[in-house]
């Protein structure tokens, strides 16, 4: 066989110097189409298209559907996990707005907010999504930040702490609830921060 079988052949398995290329355009695409589509609504074969491989060359780098959004998340959630560092390198009583501040910078800056973005309505849209982020943010940041704290119920007060920042992150960056939406960051953090400090470390 030649031609056009080998031509097959290539498209489904690049020779090993082009497969590190072909893996990260894939991922990078994929994050694009989960970006622009959500979960349900992108597919294998539309990250294939959109990449211009074919879809046997997508299972092959990362399997399921489900498997390619965890690469995707793991990629544009990675400045998060550094959390757990921003927050250690200080005292325990300046802790919330440590975290605080780590985080609205995160979605404060376009280039790591956008990925966050979709991640987080894939994840309030489809419950596979919505359990490949709580795996996520379960094993990677929260227990993380939880040893930081060395207190008995850690994981919950991690648990408390993030909810706080999560629910003013959605009103703010993605329903626009005003005034919230186009408050100062600064007057932000002032108010937040102590109330991420007592769920942390309060009695």
């Amino acid at each position: 066989m030649t031609g056009a079988g080998a031509g097959a052949r290539r498209r489904g398995r690049p020779p090993r110097t082009e497969s590190a290329d072909t893996r990260d355009r894939i991922l990078a695409t994929a994050r694009e189409e989960f970006s622009e589509r959500g979960y349900e609504k992108t597919s294998v074969r539309g990250i294939a298209k959109a990449a211009g491989v074919d879809s046997a060359l997508v299972h092959h780098y990362f399997g399921t559907k489900e498997q390619i959004f965890e690469a995707a998340v793991s990629v544009a959630f990675a400045p998060a996990l550094d959390a757990p560092s921003a927050i250690a390198d200080g005292p325990l009583d300046g802790i919330g707005e440590r975290l605080t501040r780590f985080v609205f910078g995160i979605w404060e800056n376009p280039t790591t907010r956008t990925p966050l973005l979709a991640i987080v309505r894939s994840a309030v849209t489809n419950e596979t999504a919505a359990a490949v982020f709580r795996r996520l943010v379960a094993s990677q940041l929260l227990r993380r930040i939880a040893v930081q704290l060395d207190l008995p119920d850690a994981e919950l007060r991690a648990e408390l702490a993030a909810a706080q920042l999560v629910g003013c992150a959605m009103l703010r960056y993605v329903i626009k609830v005003e005034p919230l939406a186009s408050a100062d960051l600064e007057q932000i953090v002032a108010r937040v921060a102590p109330v991420v400090q007592g769920h942390l470390t309060g009695a």
